[in-house]
């Protein structure tokens, strides 16, 4: 539906998003994770086309948004940013805004109001101004708004970092029905990973502007050293040491993907180079069918998925001794 082509975006000399091919399917559930600074917000101010690009193109239904487009393609997409901005006037008014500028005004625009305000839960909030206004209600509000001029894609930027449970989950149900109503695509970016499991099935991560090929828990920035023995390098990461095979040196980024990482009660018999002690602190189980995921702090946190069985073969329990094992070769680089 939407997608970004042989992307490079620069702050002065800085590349902050280095993206070959990144796209929305219609109707899907997309999060970005990923570190602060990691160029999650920018991603989205250029899938909203509220900057362009410095290199490539940004694409809807297959055609470059240039020119013209770029004002009709922008009614298509709507951002709500992590700190949003409600503009004077009432809870009532600020809803209305959008619809007001397409021209929509009297029944239909109070129709929609309501269906928003009502569909977030902040119908008792109408008649109140910012000033009355917790954070966490400006962000269901703001999300509110969005809705009401009926977008046909949604981004969100840390769309629970200000809410309660209650309003996440009402948040949640909220985009769950617009969804099944109108096939609307929803594209959030959070630093926590529970919450793009909540709210998406199909997640991506972001490391310094690049698309990593695993999830966020088992990143690393390092430097590399420029000489290793047989071509396996040791990276400092925490109070530990990772070996790595790779010709690169200086400045990158390591994945350790979890599914690699092989746990035991004691060290293995086994050529891998890296054998690392430690405890268990998180046992979660983020989706039905998707393996149990153990976090233990071995000098750094690393995360393991596992299966339900190897929990109770295991006894897999917070400050439970464990040993996490996996190939030098199973590290990524980049």
């Amino acid at each position: 539906m939407i997608e970004l082509r042989d992307v490079r975006h620069r702050y002065g000399s800085r590349v902050v998003l280095d993206l070959p091919a990144f796209g929305l399917p219609a109707a899907g559930r997309v999060a970005i994770v990923g570190h602060n600074g990691a160029g999650k917000s920018t991603l989205l101010r250029l899938l909203a086309l509220l900057e362009a690009p410095t290199e490539g193109a940004v694409l809807f239904d297959g055609r470059a948004v240039t020119g013209r487009a770029v004002r009709r393609a922008r009614r298509r997409v709507t951002l709500v940013e992590q700190r949003p901005v409600l503009l004077r006037g009432t809870v009532r008014e600020n809803l209305a805004y959008g619809l007001a500028a397409r021209g929509v005004r009297g029944a239909p625009c109070d129709r929609a109001v309501a269906a928003a305000a009502e569909r977030l839960g902040v119908t008792p909030l109408l008649g109140r101004r910012r000033a009355e206004l917790s954070d966490g209600e400006v962000q269901r509000i703001a999300v509110a708004r969005a809705l009401a001029v009926s977008p046909e894609v949604l981004l969100l930027d840390e769309p629970a970092s200000s809410a309660d449970r209650a309003a996440v989950l009402a948040l949640h149900d909220a985009l769950e029905h617009e969804r099944a109503e109108r096939g609307l695509t929803v594209c959030l970016a959070s630093h926590q990973l529970e919450d793009a499991y909540r709210w998406s099935d199909d997640i991506r991560t972001l490391a310094d502007g690049r698309l990593s090929p695993v999830t966020p828990e088992n990143l690393f920035r390092v430097t590399l050293p420029a000489d290793g023995a047989d071509g396996v390098k040791h990276a400092r990461v925490g109070r530990t040491e990772i070996a790595v095979m790779t010709e690169r040196s200086g400045h990158a980024i390591l994945a350790v993907p979890p599914t690699d990482i092989l746990v035991s009660a004691a060290p293995l018999e086994t050529s891998a180079r890296n054998q690392l002690p430690g405890q268990v602190s998180r046992v979660a189980r983020v989706r039905p069918g998707e393996g149990v995921h153990v976090t233990a702090d071995v000098g750094v946190e690393l995360t393991a998925v596992v299966t339900e069985e190897a929990v109770r073969e295991l006894a897999l329990v917070p400050g439970r001794p464990v040993v996490y094992t996996f190939k030098a070769s199973a590290v990524r680089v980049f």
